[in-house]
């Protein structure tokens, strides 16, 4: 194999690459967040610096079904997602994610950072309910319900798509050779070519269940916000870095000397 050849992978292993190159196509994503207030000083916790906390402690707890996903296939995931401001902007700190499929768990800590883990989300409508279930070594660690379709969004899709389009940051973090932080960044991502396809509030509730390995319980629901279902297609482009935490200990040090 040639050094070009090897530049040219899109991911390991090189025989059977583990995901194709990007962007990425999600068709008929569903999705259930359930919007709810925990206490401040965990959220606090929970920010990895420079990131802020905006002025309400909430907390969207997400369930995301994707049945036709270029490159990933069909899998769910759920998981805990921040309100955050960075540099003035407010932003979605992406906390917690489990998911049911190996391709996208690797591309998603490998390319943008996201904190995926193996588990065993469930998104369905179970007669007038939509009903979300997280499951993590045999353990049901999660459940969300809401009212099937009680009211629809008013407007043509533009508050949804905005929560969409709405920038991501993660926290990547991968170890080199010698075991420290080689990379440890803020990546931003912002989805693209968004096409609200159904929206829909309702009432909704949220059981988390501590567990050691997945501690979404770690946010302790205090008051349920509401909760919405939206059903969209979208395109998830590569990211961006917004902050070198190695970068910034080299400039220190430098200055510092």
């Amino acid at each position: 194999m040639r050094k070009e050849d090897v530049l040219r992978l899109p991911s390991m292993p090189a025989a059977g690459p583990s995901y194709p190159a990007g962007p990425y196509r999600f068709i008929n994503r569903e999705f259930l967040v359930i919007t709810y207030e925990t206490d401040p000083e965990l959220i606090r916790a929970g920010l990895p610096e420079p990131l802020e906390l905006v002025d309400q402690p909430i907390v969207h707890y997400e369930w995301i079904k994707m049945p036709d996903s270029s490159g990933f296939g069909s899998y769910t995931e759920s998981g805990l997602v921040i309100p955050a401001r960075l540099n003035g902007e407010e932003v979605n700190f992406v906390s917690q994610m489990y998911l049911d499929d190996d391709p996208p768990i690797a591309a998603g800590r490998e390319i943008w950072g996201f904190p995926k883990k193996y588990a065993h989300p469930k998104l369905e409508v179970v007669k007038d309910t939509l009903t979300g279930t997280l499951e993590y070594a045999g353990t049901q660690v999660a459940v969300g319900t809401m009212g099937y379709k009680h009211e629809a969004m008013t407007g043509n899709g533009d508050q949804t798509r905005a929560m969409l389009a709405k920038t991501q940051v993660n926290l990547k973090l991968i170890p080199g050779v010698d075991g420290r932080a080689e990379v440890c960044q803020l990546v931003a991502i912002n989805l693209t070519n968004i096409v609200v396809k159904g929206s829909w509030s309702g009432p909704g509730r949220l059981h988390l269940v501590p567990h050691v390995n997945a501690p979404v319980a770690d946010f302790p629901v205090r008051r349920i916000i509401g909760a919405r279902h939206f059903m969209a297609d979208l395109t998830l482009p590569y990211g961006r870095v917004v902050y070198d935490y190695n970068k910034q200990a080299d400039d220190l040090a430098e200055a510092a000397e």
